[in-house]
């Protein structure tokens, strides 16, 4: 007689797989975890998180940029655009106050938004910058304000003529501490409005 197994006990089979290393029995069958490719590194386990930015507007290529500049930082966690469609963990909204970001970090199948506000760009800051500060919020990053240019997570106190979107070492350092060794599969964090005003 064949068993049906639904969709979610299938993920927390492959999920514990991939965190214990070993065989994990699903009410359907049990059979062991795939072995690391040859000359792979087992121990890093990317996290995709997709992101929405359909109801960006204007600030559509700042969020791909920001999102391209978290990619070339860190290995841990890659931000892709979702396909039409396709849920999304983050989405992007554009609106008239300040930017806001749900703080992370957000796991797969969670959720998480950011408030791209427009009165932080007409004061002067940079969009990408914005973008990627705002992602960084999202994936588990406070505010270090006051705080120099060179700290992506100072956001606004970095100044106006501030157009560093690149997050620095201790902030790459803490979202692959965030999202290394299979911590995509723990609860997310409460999802606290982090409201990026100077």
């Amino acid at each position: 007689m064949t068993r049906r197994v639904s969709p979610l006990t299938l993920v927390i089979a492959t999920v514990a797989a991939l965190i214990g290393g070993g065989a994990v029995a699903s009410p359907a069958a049990a059979s062991p975890a795939p072995a690391p490719a040859p000359g792979g590194d087992a121990a890093v386990q990317q996290t995709v998180l997709r992101y929405d930015d359909s109801r960006a507007g204007e600030f559509q290529d700042a969020v791909a940029a920001g999102a391209a500049e978290w990619n070339a930082a860190v290995d841990n966690v890659e931000l892709v655009p979702a396909e039409p469609g396709q849920r999304a963990e983050i989405t992007v909204v554009a609106t008239d106050g300040w930017p806001m970001a749900t703080l992370g970090p957000v796991r797969p199948g969670g959720s998480a938004t950011i408030w791209f506000g427009r009165q932080a760009v007409q004061q002067g800051h940079d969009t990408v910058r914005i973008a990627a500060h705002e992602l960084g919020h999202n994936l588990g990053l406070p505010d270090v304000k006051p705080g120099p240019c060179s700290s992506l997570m100072s956001g606004s106190t970095g100044g106006v003529g501030c157009t560093n979107a690149t997050p620095n070492r201790q902030e790459r350092s803490r979202v692959e501490q965030l999202y290394g060794g299979g911590a995509a599969a723990q609860t997310p964090a409460a999802g606290t409005v982090v409201v990026d005003r100077p």
